[in-house]
This record gives structure tokens, sequence and C-alpha cells, in this order.
């Protein structure tokens, strides 16, 4: 009497793998197929990111805000208060009437206002300032011209700035 054992079809559930036919099968043992490999792709290693550049061009007269992160060139006129983690250029024969405030200020055209950088304001030949500045570092080209108070290379919290004056004139600044 011979003895027969259903083999479940593939689609049905529950349903096992069918036995690899070769040697193994021969000594009676069932070795089960071995699941594909995933190949993994090694984790992207980012560079450094970029800042985006927005730019606006020659031509254009904008009133409002500039806020956020990435470098700003103004190439036309513009009209408010700039607040930018990144650099800020105005270009030769750029008009910015506003406080500006950037990580750093490279003034090519004319700014009406405060400049306020965290790291370095640098003036072109073409660049004009009617108004206070302050920054961490200064470079000024010459040519450029400016009309107001300069403070640069002094950490926050290293003047004195309700210091009786010294003699001469000179206010006292604390180290």
């Amino acid at each position: 009497m011979a003895l027969f054992t259903p083999t479940p079809r593939k689609d049905e559930p529950g349903a096992q793998p069918e036995p690899k036919s070769g040697p193994s099968q021969d000594m009676g043992t069932f070795t089960p197929p071995t699941p594909p490999r995933r190949v993994e792709e090694p984790p992207k290693v980012s560079a450094p990111a970029k800042l985006a550049e927005s730019i606006m061009s020659s031509g254009l007269t904008i009133e409002g805000k500039i806020e956020g992160s990435g470098n700003v060139r103004v190439a036309g006129r513009f009209k408010g208060n700039v607040n930018v983690k990144g650099e800020f250029t105005i270009e030769s024969g750029a008009a910015v009437h506003g406080e500006v405030r950037a990580d750093s200020v490279l003034v090519g055209g004319e700014v009406r206002g405060q400049i306020v950088a965290t790291s370095r304001v640098e003036f072109k030949e073409t660049g004009t300032l009617i108004g206070d500045l302050k920054a961490g570092s200064l470079a000024v080209a010459a040519g450029s011209k400016m009309r107001g108070k300069v403070e640069f290379g002094w950490k926050e919290g290293e003047i004195v700035e309700d210091a009786p004056p010294m003699e001469g004139g000179a206010r006292s600044a604390t180290r």
C-alpha cells in the first residue's frame, strides 16, 4: 500500500516552500530556501549645506520686510527692514532704506538706516551708509562714504553705554 501526502499549493494560506532538489533531498533532510539578501545602500553623507541665494534684480522697487535664512542680494531698491541669517549684499547702484541685520553685509550701493552684522561688514568703493553701524569686523575700501556712529571689534557686553566721558571726551570701555 502506497502512502500519499497531499502537498498544499503555493497560493494557499499556510503553504510551505517546496524543498530544493539536490543532494540534501536524497539524504532525507530539508534545507529551506535562503531568502534573498537585501542590499542596503550605505547612509548618504550630506555635504555642508550651502545657503540658498535670493536675488532682487535691478529695476525692481519693493517695500516690505525681508526675513529668513540664506544669502540675499539686492540690485534694485528696497524699503523696509532686513533680518537674514546669512550674507546680505547691496550691489552698486542699489538702495536699501531701513534697518539691516545679517551675519555679514557687503555694501556696494546705498544704505539709509542702521546696519548690525554679527560677523563682518565690508564697504566697496561705491558703498554709502547714512546711519549707524555695529559689526564684529569692518573692511572699508577707499572711496566709500559713511555718516553715523560706528562700533566694531567689540563683543556683546564689552562696551559700557552710559559711562561718563573720560578726559578728552572719550568713553571708557571695559574688558
